[in-house]
């Protein structure tokens, strides 16, 4: 980011927000909430902060800081989003750890990054909803999945089936889960088919053979509605699906490799979304067949076909036509 004199760390918690002004070595602390945005943005102008050179930078805390992000950007204040990785890689060896060091190792980041910084833009309000309805939905399948289990392993125990009360109480439970699962699913079809863009994004990607409704949906939510990645080699990175070379000098030549930090419930969906695909699409079930039969190791294909199918969505949005089977076609 260009004409930036001044940048300012805020490290984000449930109730506050440490701040510290980089080069005035100045730390103040707020209330993580409307009036404190507020009064922040009042000290600073107090402190005669030029805020149209100002870069605001804060590690990515989920929900908390999602107040903020929506504050500075309706305001038209410039600032950054960053993964709390990326800081916490980029200062280095570290000795002891206090919310005002903190503020000031995220101000001093974006100081040093601050020509090449690209200021955040925070995710759509439909798409923070169906995150929420999202996030409830998944608590509820493991809850489901718990009782199922307890269930399975309590029949062991049971001589009397029909007349035991905890099995009678799983039960009932087992049903509620069920109800609820579909009541918060047909919530979020409302949401989706509620806004044009996310509706044609979502059935364009569904026309995908292993794309189900809750891996188009996820996709929706960590592409914000297909914004947040410029292709579709990006997104295969960010899912941990993209291999890397593993050499050094002379002495070490080891084969590609995916690396450890990515999103491993998209990579999850992917893996699954690609058994799903070999067994009902044609053409990849061939192709996994062959590459197999080659002597490919069976992981290594799946990987291939989960980026196939990450091609093949991306592709069927930006073009904004269904995805075609070109197989049903073939002589």
């Amino acid at each position: 980011m260009k004409n930036v004199n001044q940048t300012i760390g805020i490290d984000v918690s449930k109730l506050t927000l440490d701040v510290y002004i980089k080069t005035e070595k100045v730390h103040h602390q707020f209330s993580n909430d409307s009036k404190g945005f507020k009064q922040l943005i009042n000290w600073l102008i107090k402190r005669k902060v030029n805020l149209e050179q100002t870069l605001f930078c804060f590690e990515h805390t989920g929900w908390y800081c999602l107040l903020l992000s929506y504050f500075l950007y309706e305001n038209n204040y410039a600032y950054c989003c960053v993964n709390a990785i990326e800081i916490k890689r980029s200062m280095g060896l570290k000795r002891g750890k206090s919310d005002k060091a903190d503020a000031w190792e995220i101000a001093h980041y974006a100081w040093l990054r601050r020509d090449e910084l690209v200021p955040s833009t925070p995710p759509a309000k439909n798409i923070i909803e169906l995150q929420r309805m999202m996030s409830l939905r998944e608590q509820l399948v493991k809850q489901l999945t718990a009782s199922k289990n307890l269930y399975k392993g309590m029949l062991d125990l049971v001589h009397d089936e029909i007349n035991d009360v905890t099995l009678g109480i799983l039960k009932e439970n087992m049903v509620q889960l069920k109800l609820q699962i579909h009541a918060i699913e047909k919530a979020m079809n409302q949401l989706v088919t509620s806004d044009k863009t996310l509706k044609n994004n979502y059935k364009l990607s569904k026309t995908v053979k292993g794309v189900g409704m809750i891996l188009a949906m996820q996709m929706l939510l960590h592409t914000h509605n297909y914004t947040r990645f410029e292709n579709s080699r990006q997104f295969a990175a960010y899912c941990g699906l993209v291999p890397y070379p593993h050499q050094s000098g002379t002495s070490i030549h080891g084969r590609n490799k995916i690396h450890a930090i990515s999103d491993k419930k998209m990579k999850s969906l992917l893996s699954m979304s690609a058994i799903s695909a070999i067994q009902h699409d044609k053409e990849l079930k061939l192709y996994y067949q062959k590459r197999v039969e080659e002597g490919k190791p069976k992981m290594v294909v799946l990987n291939i076909i989960r980026n196939k199918i990450v091609s093949r969505v991306f592709a069927t949005v930006n073009r904004g036509t269904p995805y075609i089977e070109l197989s049903k076609f073939s002589a």
